[in-house]
């Protein structure tokens, strides 16, 4: 992980940790604070053990054998060489279009999943490209980071949702008595931003990472142009062939499937095509 990014990556995280026992502290105090730090725990620990298995279930992912996918198992070993990673598992899913992602807490426990269309559709260093895209995610542990921030927004969106409901029961007369006047007006505010903050904080350090492993796919192939292409080939097919994803699996894929337009790519978890392009070819990558 370069140590920019991984600064950035800190700060989010502590950023996103901070609000979520601001939420607790504000919703019950002492008691709120404990129970968010036990929230977010539980919260974590299943999604350091299942997230994996959760995605690769929802996407309809199959294991495949060498001899069902050659060519794929020949980039993947010949990548996985040069990035001194162990073999992860390989899965395909029945979808035309074509996309990819990786899942798994540590490059002991990776799990690589592709479409039968990427497969389709890929010329030999498009499949690279994308491949050492979706190992340098392996391997800067951006799966774990992402799933931790994800319960941590989860975490803090419920807690959100608790306090408004509490709020509603009370008619706010409780936090008013425990702040001295003015409380529910804070805690209304604090209801309704801070699941907003939480998503945007997400989002900002989903896009980090897609770009981190943008760069280090190229680097680690040896040239941009593969990745280039594929991206390039993903954005058109992933227009035309919508992908049927949960909005939590669709995060994990190289683009993301059905991706709007607009104000929408504010809160998406991918920086925007045209924007990972051109940092890819400004680039310079010695082998």
């Amino acid at each position: 992980m370069h140590s920019g990014n991984g600064i950035k990556t800190v700060l989010v995280l502590g950023a996103l940790s901070g609000l979520l026992l601001l939420v607790g502290d504000n919703y019950g105090g002492p008691n709120g604070l404990t129970m968010a730090l036990g929230f977010a725990i539980l919260m974590n620990g299943f999604a350091y053990f299942f997230s994996d298995k959760i995605a690769l279930a929802s996407s309809r992912a199959r294991p495949v054998t060498r001899e069902e996918q050659p060519r794929l198992y020949e980039v993947v070993e010949r990548l996985c060489g040069k990035a001194n990673l162990p073999m992860p598992r390989l899965y395909m899913t029945p979808e035309d279009a074509p996309n990819a992602f990786a899942t798994g807490r540590n490059p002991s426990h990776a799990s690589v999943a592709v479409t039968a269309g990427l497969m389709q559709l890929m010329n030999d260093e498009e499949l690279e490209g994308v491949i050492a895209h979706e190992l340098s995610h392996v391997r800067n542990y951006d799966i774990l980071t992402t799933s931790i921030a994800a319960t941590i927004a989860a975490a803090i969106t419920y807690l959100a949702q608790m306090a408004r409901w509490a709020m509603i029961f009370s008619g706010g007369r409780d936090e008013d008595d425990r702040r001295g006047g003015g409380g529910a007006l804070s805690m209304l505010l604090m209801v309704l931003l801070a699941p907003i903050a939480a998503l945007i904080l997400q989002m900002m350090l989903s896009r980090k990472r897609e770009l981190a492993a943008d760069e280090t796919g190229a680097k680690l192939v040896g040239y941009p142009q593969g990745l280039i292409s594929a991206l390039e080939k993903l954005g058109a097919y992933n227009q035309r062939i919508p992908m049927a994803t949960s909005p939590a699996t669709s995060s994990l894929y190289i683009v993301k499937p059905l991706t709007a337009g607009g104000f929408a790519n504010l809160f998406s978890t991918h920086p925007p095509l045209e924007e990972r392009i051109a940092a890819l070819r400004q680039m310079v990558v010695t082998r």
